[in-house]
């Protein structure tokens, strides 16, 4: 789960029609604004962005307009005073737009937000047979006697004597087994447990792609307590070396997103995928499990294993989803910048055509729909790696009960500085809440 990073609190003054960001942190001393501040527009309604600066500015300015995060267009501007407006327009149509400015020599700062995105679309049409497909997968699975391997962890010693986690070792289909940590009140009785699953972000030698054992152990502190499981992504050896982990991101995980996008059977996020439902099998046969409630949380990447879990498990019964990956895959084929990995657009060995054979088979906007769960659900709306309009187009086919957070100022990183305050405050502390409140 993501750690907060505690400060002193920001007295937040804000209008019910007015969120400021400010960017002197950047050196551009610019402040933009939009008048909703929710980020959420209507068909038709007025969209104003507008910028103050500290100063009049010397140079002109360059202002460009992205929708659907394609630069749609680049102008110049000679401001005359330190308030200007940058962009003022009723949009008809379901779309997302970000707008920038920049100084000469300066970085940019980027403010964004979303029309009628009641509106948005897969890209891709749903193949017949995308659940027979992962039926099948799932019956292979079930079909493979689990074997499981355990090892006792020590726990930070805040924890000791109250919670036990373990290093665990799962078989499964595909290249790699499941490799996670599970921990769990000390002492739980049988049937009065949640379940709460993290799955790891993109990447292979960070910290935030490593299960944490002090992390794990956290979770299972939630609520009034978990059967917690923090599952790295790639079924890569946990508590190893930076060396073993840069080894593999320089070797056989290098550029895994890639690994085989035009077919099926052997693309990469099948085993990813696979190597969570069996995670999940696992937990299930916990005899601490309640038999009600899983909760599967991820960002980035992790957050599109989460989307995938709950529409190939109907036992997921809650997702938490922050600025999830492999949203909307097809997005390129209908005019927008489809989700990560982006694959249509990056990659280099296969064209679309070729590409679009496996893809939608991944796509969470198309396995979503298939979900049970209740989702919680945070977007960035100047986002160019997990868009916007991607998200939504998967949380509208998504039939259940839907929490969602629009940041209009969130890029795919976690904000900093002023907007970190702002964002634990009205986005960082409700998740937390949600994820609580679902546990107790």
């Amino acid at each position: 789960m993501d750690r907060h990073l505690k400060g002193r609190r920001l007295s937040l003054i804000l209008s019910l029609v007015m969120l400021l960001a400010t960017s002197a942190a950047m050196g551009q001393d610019i402040r933009l604004s939009i008048n909703k501040e929710t980020g959420i527009y209507d068909k038709g309604e007025l969209a104003v962005v507008s910028a103050q600066a500290k100063q009049v500015p010397e140079d002109s300015l360059t202002v460009r307009v992205f929708s659907n995060n394609l630069l749609r267009s680049t102008r110049r501007i000679l401001p005359q005073s330190t308030e200007f407006q940058l962009f003022s327009q009723r949009i008809d149509s379901t779309c997302t737009i970000m707008v920038e400015v920049q100084a000469k020599g300066k970085e940019s700062e980027a403010i964004g937000f979303v029309v009628a995105p009641e509106g948005f679309k897969p890209g891709y049409a749903e193949p017949a047979d995308l659940m027979a497909y992962w039926d099948k997968q799932k019956k292979l699975l079930k079909a493979l006697p689990m074997q499981v391997e355990r090892k006792m962890l020590d726990v930070p010693a805040s924890y000791q004597g109250k919670y036990t986690c373990e290093d665990i070792e799962i078989n499964c289909l595909g290249p790699a087994p499941v490799r996670a940590y599970m921990a769990k009140p000390a002492g739980a009785r049988k049937k009065s447990l949640p379940i709460i699953i993290l799955c790891r972000a993109a990447g292979v030698s960070g910290d935030w792609c490593r299960c944490q054992v002090g992390e794990c152990v956290g979770n299972a502190a939630l609520g009034n307590g978990a059967l917690s499981l923090d599952i790295n992504a790639h079924g890569m050896l946990n508590g190893q070396t930076d060396d073993y982990y840069k080894m593999l991101k320089e070797g056989m995980l290098k550029d895994y997103c890639e690994h085989n996008a035009a077919d099926r059977e052997t693309y990469y996020f099948k085993g990813m995928y696979l190597r969570l439902l069996r995670a999940i099998e696992f937990m299930t046969q916990q005899p601490e499990w309640d038999g009600k409630r899983i909760l599967v949380i991820g960002e980035s990447q992790g957050g599109g294993q989460a989307a995938a879990a709950a529409g190939l498990d109907p036992r997921v019964s809650a997702v938490v989803l922050n600025v999830p990956a492999m949203q909307d895959l097809g997005g390129a084929r209908v005019g927008r910048r489809s989700g990560w990995p982006q694959p249509i657009e990056n990659h280099s060995t296969w064209n679309a055509e070729m590409l679009d054979k496996c893809l939608p088979y991944f796509d969470g906007a198309l396995l979503l729909r298939h979900s049970r769960a209740e989702i919680f659900c945070e977007m960035g709306l100047i986002d160019l790696t997990c868009p916007a309009s991607g998200i939504w187009a998967s949380l509208n086919g998504a039939p259940g009960r839907k929490t969602v957070k629009c940041v209009p100022f969130r890029t795919h990183s976690w904000p900093t500085g002023i907007w970190r305050e702002l964002w634990d405050e009205k986005y960082y502390h409700p998740r937390l809440a949600f994820i609580n409140n679902y546990l107790k």
